[in-house]
């Protein structure tokens, strides 16, 4: 890295001749030169210390160029032109964690993604397919349609089923499995 030399103490006067606005003369903190050659010495450095809080590459270019555009707005603030560095270090800090905390914000305000919609289609499909199972449930021995709806429809143990029905384990097996075949067989004759 190059070694930069402190800035003289004298402070350089205005030539008469030069156009009013047209050079600004500097007064006092660090000059334009000196900024520029902090840029060209520290920008991948600072690139770096970026990157190292943000996850892209164009947020930390974005972020480092801010960066050196506000030091060279407050430039008359930095008395001391060997804190610049300093400064724009913690300029590029500062603005990561604003950046990041805009996308924190974004991401809360955005909206919920809508739940996975059925077209028509597969609505109509899915109510006549609903309607040959009700009507082959209503072909069922009731015991058979008890035991099938409190075991899947109402997600009831076996244990819970036969307790509410006030029959034995082994008869819930048996009427649910009775049953289940007896839906295959009444729903593969609809379709």
């Amino acid at each position: 890295m190059p070694v930069i030399a402190p800035m003289p103490a004298a402070r350089p006067t205005r030539i008469p001749s030069q156009r009013d606005g047209a050079e600004e003369t500097a007064a006092a903190g660090t000059t334009v030169d000196h900024l520029t050659e902090t840029y060209r010495a520290h920008y991948r450095s600072l690139l770096g210390l970026a990157a190292l809080l943000l996850d892209d590459t164009a947020s930390c270019e974005d972020v480092v160029q801010e960066a050196f555009i506000r030091v060279h707005s407050a430039r008359k603030r930095v008395r001391d032109p060997e804190k610049t560095l300093a400064y724009l270090r913690q300029t590029v800090v500062n603005l990561s964690r604003s950046a990041l905390r805009r996308r924190i914000l974004g991401l809360k305000l955005l909206s919920k993604p809508m739940p996975d919609m059925a077209s028509a289609e597969e609505g109509a499909y899915d109510q006549l397919e609903r309607r040959d199972l009700i009507k082959a449930m209503k072909g069922l021995q009731r015991r058979q349609r008890e035991v099938l709806v409190l075991r899947y429809f109402a997600d009831m143990t076996e244990a819970q089923v036969a307790e509410t029905l006030g029959i034995s384990l082994g008869s819930v097996k048996a009427y649910g499995s009775r049953g289940i075949a007896a839906l295959r067989v009444a729903m593969e004759a609809s379709v």
